[in-house]
């Protein structure tokens, strides 16, 4: 090949497991109800920075560290955060890697989440509890966009290497992994029910 493609973005996207999601699934959407319930903070935030949704992003954003269920999948996400990063080839070998943040997001229908990136930790992610059809998925920008200059437009259809941007699907049950400073945002709920996922970010030391 006289071309060899250099600085890639890897995106994770795996199922967390290969049985038992409903069960997991459930007892994780119930939790997030009550937790909207009880989070007065957490829904007076959302109220100004959220609107129509709630998350747990500014008052309560360490549930691995309090709740037995979301401790069960901060040990279930592990064994995708070393998979992927050793698809990164970092060098972890006496470090200590580990979730530093874990939240709610809650998205009715109408609701969106801008673009942002994840600041202090070295990879992010998504887990998927209830996508109802139609709701919308993780969008990821090119990090190369702002240097772009004067190149002309893509084609209409082109290799994923060289998409401005791609949409991974929410599906109920998919962990998706990304690295930190990858902008992303999520497009407005055009579902007729709530989507819920939990984030999450990873550090190391």
């Amino acid at each position: 090949m006289p071309a060899t493609l250099h600085f890639p973005t890897a995106v994770y996207c795996e199922p967390l497991q290969k049985i038992g999601l409903k069960r997991i699934n459930s007892e994780i959407a119930t939790e997030c109800d009550q937790l909207c319930d009880f989070d007065d903070a957490g829904r007076e935030w959302s109220e100004k920075n959220y609107p129509g949704g709630y998350t747990s992003y500014a008052s309560m954003n360490q549930l691995h560290r309090f709740s037995s269920t979301f401790e069960t999948l901060e040990r279930k996400l592990a064994k995708h955060v070393k998979a992927y990063s050793k698809i990164l080839d970092f060098d972890l070998k006496g470090r200590e890697v580990y979730m530093s943040d874990c939240w709610v997001n809650m998205m009715p229908p109408g609701t969106t989440h801008g673009l942002h990136l994840h600041p202090q930790s070295f990879i992010s992610g998504t887990y998927y509890v209830q996508t109802p059809a139609d709701c919308p998925g993780i969008k990821f920008e090119d990090p190369r966009l702002d240097r772009f200059m004067a190149a002309p437009p893509r084609k209409a259809k082109t290799s994923p290497a060289n998409e401005t941007f791609v949409t991974y699907p929410a599906v109920a049950g998919n962990v998706v992994l990304f690295e930190s400073w990858l902008r992303h945002e999520v497009p407005a709920n055009q579902s007729d029910e709530e989507r819920i996922s939990i984030s999450f970010n990873y550090a190391w030391r």
